[in-house]
């Protein structure tokens, strides 16, 4: 399928969820303006896409602390404008709130009728990965759909978190759930699902007609997976666009929900990791990071297991890190042995803790993941030093 310029679609980004399956990395900032990689904001990766799609305008919504996020746009609404797209922030308007995505997109529909784009390009600001999204119009133009809904396989028990399609063999959807409790498999595959991606186009008319039929529906609750999606594809032609990785077509892209403390650590460790398909410096596709935050360092810290600290991050000598996170603004003590776990901003580590030694010590002081990840936020630190500990500097 070849490559159509995206001179008519309009993008727009949801950026204003809360991210509670965070924890405290989102307490004091929105998910997208969480740190990730050593040198990038979670948004960072679908505005370069945006961008290197060739999208010349992109509306952000955003909602929840949304001033935590305000300076990383301006500096993204200025570098896009370079460049010749522009990028403008989308505040919600109704009370103060969105009531779901639906809603979000439904109330910035003069922005779609000013623009009077044919497509418009619904994407999440939570995600990591690289796509053209001019291809996947291309898709969506070949097939004649009124919606494409990206998507990729899943095993089957991790698709309950997800939207789910049954699809025929051209790829038209047949059925959607979001998050179903016994998610249909492939007919390739058993033991694996079709989950969407969160990332859709549509025809500009098709759009504005379904909100404004979802605003009307005493039962909805505003949300795409939950409402529009399942009713488009019980009245229109949605398709399925598969991603496949631009370097290898028989392989599936690499993409990542980060809504997780696990997710956001492995994906972290997966960014600076070689053997995964995901070159955020490459020329052709490069996933841009706005000024004042450097280039991301792989550390090695008296150990050959490598963590990504970022550059404005301190750890003093005597200290072993393996397989963590370390986020601007954070300090570590010297003799610390930290082992899987995340570091907030503004942490300051006591020269000697350990931390991912002893999981019940850790429970009783942090916040632990199902699989063991150690989160530690400037709060933690606080409340549990010790009279005769170092001083904490938060």
């Amino acid at each position: 399928m070849h490559r159509l310029p995206m001179n008519d679609t309009l993008a727009l980004v949801l950026a204003g969820g809360r991210g509670s399956r965070l924890g405290p990395l989102t307490d004091s900032r929105a998910k997208p303006a969480v740190p990730i990689g050593g040198r990038y904001r979670i948004i960072d990766f679908t505005l370069s896409n945006c961008l290197n799609s060739g999208v010349p305008h992109v509306g952000i919504l955003t909602q929840y602390l949304a001033h935590t996020l305000v300076p990383h746009l301006d500096n993204w609404s200025s570098f896009s404008l370079s460049r010749g797209a522009t990028l403008r922030r989308l505040p919600a308007r109704s009370e103060g709130q969105y009531a779901g995505t639906a809603d979000a997109i439904y109330q910035n529909r003069d922005v779609i009728r000013t623009l009077a784009p044919s497509y418009v390009l619904v994407l999440a600001a939570d995600h990591v990965y690289k796509m053209d999204y001019a291809a996947m119009l291309a898709e969506h133009q070949h097939c004649g759909a009124t919606l494409t809904v990206a998507c990729m396989e899943v095993p089957l028990q991790e698709a309950v978190e997800y939207g789910v399609m049954e699809v025929d063999g051209g790829g038209r959807v047949l059925n959607f759930v979001e998050k179903p409790q016994a998610p249909c498999p492939t007919p390739e595959r058993r033991d694996s699902a079709l989950a969407s991606m969160g990332i859709y186009i549509f025809d500009t008319a098709f759009l504005l007609q379904a909100l404004a039929e979802d605003a009307v529906c005493a039962g909805s609750t505003r949300d795409f997976g939950r409402d529009v999606i399942p009713a488009a594809v019980a009245s229109s032609r949605v398709h399925a666009y598969r991603q496949s990785d631009s370097r290898d077509a028989g392989r599936q892209a690499y993409w990542r929900d980060v809504g997780t403390l696990d997710s956001y650590w492995r994906t972290n460790l997966e960014i600076v990791d070689g053997a995964v398909h995901l070159d955020t410096d490459d020329a052709a596709w490069p996933i841009h990071a706005m000024r004042g935050v450097v280039a991301a360092k792989t550390a090695r810290v008296n150990t050959h297991n490598g963590c990504v600290i970022f550059p404005d991050a301190q750890v003093e000598a005597g200290s072993v890190i393996e397989k963590s996170v370390v986020l601007p603004g954070a300090r570590i003590g010297g003799g610390c042995v930290i082992r899987n776990a995340i570091i907030d901003e503004r942490c300051y580590i006591p020269p000697g803790t350990a931390i991912g030694v002893d999981p019940a010590c850790d429970r009783s002081r942090f916040l632990v993941s199902a699989s063991g990840v150690t989160l530690v936020a400037p709060a933690m630190v606080y409340r549990k030093r010790s009279a005769g500990s170092h001083p904490i500097r938060l």
